[in-house]
């Protein structure tokens, strides 16, 4: 056991604890003075019990307030993973068949034919003229 002095509203308290928590006490401690330094900015000087009172229901108020936004930020990301699902899990949608016509190798060899005609009439169209 660790014994630690921690400060909260201007005044020294010993808390015991285990070994390794200190840092955990010191920062809890930190929140608890901060609520009762608030306090005492308010209100001036509060006997220490209504003084850590108060301080102790402003961090309960607080953590309350963060508990419900946990609350329906998991219930958020619970809603989103249902919706997720479904689409995942969802019929797809068949693919668009496309049908490309082929064009027969003999119709090909034709059309290149008559391209050949076609330039050598040309040709001879401008050397006539």
């Amino acid at each position: 056991m660790s014994e630690v002095t921690i400060i909260i509203g201007g005044k020294n308290f010993e808390v015991a604890c285990q070994d390794g928590e200190e840092q955990f006490l010191q920062a809890a401690a930190a929140m608890l003075d901060a609520e009762a330094q608030a306090l005492i900015a308010q209100i001036g000087r509060l006997p220490e019990a209504r003084m850590l009172l108060m301080a102790g229901l402003m961090l309960a108020d607080k953590t309350a307030s963060v508990e419900d936004r946990l609350r329906a930020a998991e219930e958020e990301v619970e809603r989103l993973r249902a919706e997720l699902g479904q689409l995942l899990n969802a019929p797809r949608p068949a693919p668009n068949r496309v049908e490309v016509p082929v064009v027969p190798e003999e119709v090909a060899e034709t059309l290149a034919e008559l391209a050949a005609r076609a330039e050598a009439l040309a040709d001879q169209i401008e050397e006539r003229a």
